[in-house]
């Protein structure tokens, strides 16, 4: 490669604008700020990268709501614990779980995408969604247990790698 050739390569390399999440909570409100921040930045044409891990793996498992998904049983009670995105608690204020259904409802009300509508949103921006291959580990999951969305299942120098050059914010 010639002396022009890769100082276009590298020019472009620093123009890709580029946002990395790491997932680390599968809070409600905590969620939703992550797919808010993801879509809003590949709206503008920002190369979005989610990294799921831990209790964020429970916003791209397959079954939505609680349910025995693991690889033994204190990896299913885990699982079914942790319950999915369609029961995500909040943070704070969860109320018993009426939390999010009031966040929902106010959200609607006030035309604002909701979790939900964010995270189709994100899938149409062609925003990566990738899964925590430690976290997984721990937890007994596989591929199979998450929305075909996830691009790939990575190791943490694999997503830093694909992060690098880029803004990374943890959630």
């Amino acid at each position: 490669m010639g002396i022009i050739e890769n100082a276009l390569t590298k020019s472009e390399a620093k123009s890709v604008k580029k946002l990395s999440i790491i997932a680390f909570s599968g809070d409600f409100d905590k969620l939703t700020a992550v797919f808010t921040l993801a879509t809003g930045a590949a709206a503008v044409g920002y190369e979005v990268n989610i990294f799921f891990t831990f209790w964020g793996l429970d916003a791209i498992k397959q079954k939505r709501g609680r349910a025995f998904v693991g690889g033994n049983w204190l990896t299913k009670l885990f699982g079914f614990l942790m319950g999915g995105v369609k029961v995500a608690p909040n943070s704070r204020f969860n109320f018993l779980g009426a939390g999010p259904r009031i966040f929902r409802h106010l959200m609607r009300k006030k035309n604002i995408a909701t979790l939900e509508e964010l995270m189709e949103a994100a899938n149409a921006l062609g925003v990566n969604l990738y899964a925590c291959e430690m976290a997984m580990l721990v937890l007994g999951l596989e591929k199979k247990d998450f929305i075909h969305e996830v691009k790939d299942v990575l190791g943490v120098a694999t997503f830093l790698r694909i992060s690098e050059g880029g803004e990374t914010l943890f959630i």
